[in-house]
Parts: C-alpha cells; sequence; structure tokens
C-alpha cells in the first residue's frame, strides 16, 4: 500500500477513536502552556499538572516568574525531573520574553525556539495549542508509530516530522500529532505489544516488522 493511501486510512482510524482530541497539557494563556510544555520534558502529563497551580500561583506571568529566584521556582517545582535545570530555563525564559517581546510570547516557531529551554517540539506544541496555526510536533511515541506504520523510515525525529507533513495535509497536522499520542497510549504501547490485533499494526505494519515484535516479546 502507498505512504499516502495508508496515511488516509490512519486517519479515519484516527478521526473515528479520537474525534476531538483534548490537549494534555491545556492552558489558558500562552505563557502558561509554554511553562507547562518546558517541564514536560522527562516527566508525565499528570505530574506537571500537579505542580503548576502552585508555581502559577506565584508565578502566572513573565514579569512575576522573572522576579523569582533559580531557588524559589525549583522548590515549587521539586517534583518534576530535571527541576533544578528547568528552574533555571524557566527564570531565563521568562527574562527574555520580558526583555525581547514585550512579556508575549510569540507567535512564530523562530521566535520561540530562540528561548532557553525551548526545542523545536516544545516550540511546535506552543505554536500548534496555544495560536491554532499548523504544527506537527513530533515526540519520541509518534516517531516511534511512524516507523511501526511504515509512514517514515525513523532515521530522525526530524525526518519523521517532515514525512508525516507530506502525507497529511496542514488542516489536519495540529489533531493527528495528538490522535496519535492518544492512540500510542491506549492501543499501540512501546513494549509487549500485539501488532496482529492492533487496529492499525495490523494492517499497515509490514510483516517482518510484526515478526520481529513478537520475537522480543517472546524473549521478555
Amino acid at each position: 500500500m502507498k505512504r499516502a493511501d495508508k496515511a488516509r486510512r490512519i486517519g479515519e482510524i484516527l478521526d473515528a477513536l479520537f474525534p476531538v482530541p483534548r490537549a494534555p497539557l491545556a492552558q489558558r494563556d500562552p505563557f502558561r502552556l509554554l511553562v507547562a510544555v518546558v517541564l514536560s520534558a522527562q516527566t508525565t502529563d499528570k505530574k506537571v499538572q500537579q505542580v503548576t497551580p502552585a508555581l502559577f500561583a506565584r508565578a502566572s506571568t513573565p514579569e512575576r516568574m522573572a522576579a523569582l529566584s533559580e531557588r524559589e521556582i525549583g522548590a515549587l517545582i521539586r517534583e518534576i525531573g530535571l527541576a533544578p535545570t528547568k528552574a533555571r530555563y524557566l527564570k531565563a525564559l521568562s527574562r527574555e520574553l520580558g526583555e525581547r517581546f514585550g512579556g508575549r510570547v510569540p507567535e512564530e516557531l523562530e521566535a520561540l525556539e530562540s528561548l532557553p529551554g525551548v526545542g523545536h517540539k516544545t516550540a511546535s506544541v506552543v505554536v500548534s495549542q496555544a495560536f491554532g496555526r499548523p504544527a506537527f510536533p513530533v515526540d519520541t511515541h509518534i516517531h516511534r508509530l511512524a516507523g511501526r506504520w511504515g509512514l517514515s523510515d525513523g532515521t530522525s525525529v526530524r525526518k519523521t516530522e517532515r514525512d508525516l507533513k507530506r502525507l497529511f495535509p496542514p488542516e489536519d497536522w495540529n489533531k493527528r500529532h495528538l490522535q496519535i499520542i492518544y492512540f500510542g497510549r491506549e492501543h499501540c504501547p512501546a513494549r509487549g505489544h500485539d501488532m496482529r490485533a492492533c487496529p492499525i499494526c495490523s494492517w499497515a505494519a509490514s510483516e517482518a516488522r510484526i515478526r520481529r515484535e513478537e520475537r522480543r516479546n517472546a524473549r521478555r
């Protein structure tokens, strides 16, 4: 099956399963979303949602966040992985938002990527979820599923992003990346996955890939 046809069928399945996917880290303004996404690296969304209320009670704007010391920010997010590093990033990016962008989160991908601690995926999430601009944030889970389904060769996350953007129309990018995340969580785990019973892997994955996964499962 051609990749384009495969992507179209996958899209139909995802639309049926997750017609209106909700953003896991939904926040009411761009700054809070940016902070939440920075905190989410190597941490569960659940843990981020647990610590952000206290953090935003103290610092809900770039100006207030920049006024806190790294130690104060670190204490508020201490349950998050890599808390000292993330505290440094939050203070620095908040200061730069004030100095360079008038205290507002920029809508442009390049401007966001210029902020401390903000990589391409983080910037793509903010552009997509805060401003509704077409973007296709690719994390390790989307990268893994795109490889399983034969939508990309899996050589790099950036290559996967380019391939998915070619296969899906821009108006679908924002929902597709959320749908794939939810599908991975609910139907397509990284380990111990029965690909023959999967609503997508069963027909989208190659027979060779399915057999490799079965051999891995048998060794565990």
